[in-house]
């Protein structure tokens, strides 16, 4: 476990820094699997490394991002986040959200995130 304490820490480091698509390339598989609340997949490395760049190019203004509690378990990590943003097609954004992230070879393999509208 202290390996993954490691690994989201280091992961979380990134996103802070505004290095979060070094982040993905780094820690995320290349089968990984990503889900919004209980919304459609989005299956793969490259498919979710488009949705990552397109989200961060339509950010147009950041304001935080901190990351509020970790919670580590078996082969899982979880990551509760606060954000404020504005955001191209999304407007204003001020928010809490759970990054739940199962890690199977040292990457993320699947990541799910819950929040409300």
């Amino acid at each position: 476990m202290n390996e993954l304490i490691e690994k989201i820490s280091t992961l979380n480091d990134m996103i802070l820094q505004g290095k979060a698509l070094e982040a993905f390339e780094e820690f995320y598989h290349e089968e990984v699997v990503m889900q919004e609340n209980d919304n459609e997949l989005f299956i793969g490395k490259d498919l979710n490394r488009k949705r990552e760049e397109a989200f961060f190019a339509s950010i147009t203004e950041f304001r935080a991002a901190k990351p509020l509690k970790i919670a580590i378990g078996e082969n899982t990590t979880m990551v509760e986040w606060h954000f404020d943003y504005t955001h191209k097609l999304l407007g204003d954004k001020n928010f809490t959200q759970i990054a739940v992230q199962e890690w199977k070879d040292g990457k993320i393999i699947k990541e799910k995130f819950y929040y409300g509208s």
